[in-house]
């Protein structure tokens, strides 16, 4: 039984090694092997951000105070760039990017952070950038000294 069994065994495997070796490379479609290869250039193709800076300071400010602040950036990559998201670390700091319009390589963009001056002493918050780069997200950070209201100079603070 144990040598019928091996018999078959083995003369299946034949018969499918042999019938799998039958003309593979003339069925082989020399147009999809050209789509393939252009796809694969393709998906190398990534989108890089190049911040002018990656942290702004507002220096000491007064409690209460809205500050805002412009990070520039230039898509370094050879891809277009899509923003899909920006978050900063609370609610008191609001990012603004270029939403649905994709930057093209070369081209630059602005992501406006807006800051309403609440806390107490050294204050940092985080913007979490979400992009179609290699690193997926880019890290921002603003800072500042607040002071508590009436100790130091008012009105808003653009730079």
């Amino acid at each position: 039984m144990k040598r019928i069994f091996g018999l078959l065994s083995f003369s299946a495997l034949v018969l499918f090694s042999t019938s799998c070796k039958d003309k593979a490379a003339d069925k082989v479609n020399t147009e999809n092997v050209e789509v393939a290869a252009n796809r694969d250039v393709a998906q190398r193709k990534v989108a890089k951000m190049a911040f002018e800076k990656m942290e702004h300071d507002f220096g000491t400010i007064e409690q209460g105070t809205p500050q805002e602040t412009t990070f520039k950036f230039t898509n370094t990559g050879d891809a277009p760039l899509i923003i899909t998201n920006a978050k900063a670390s609370c609610g008191c700091t609001v990012p603004e990017w270029p939403k649905d319009k994709p930057i093209a390589p070369g081209d630059t963009g602005e992501l406006l952070v807006k800051f309403n001056g609440s806390g107490q002493n050294q204050v940092t918050k985080t913007i979490t950038v979400t992009a179609n780069t290699e690193k997926g997200q880019e890290l921002l950070r603003i800072k500042a000294f607040v002071n508590p209201k009436g100790t130091a100079a008012a009105g808003p603070v653009k730079s």
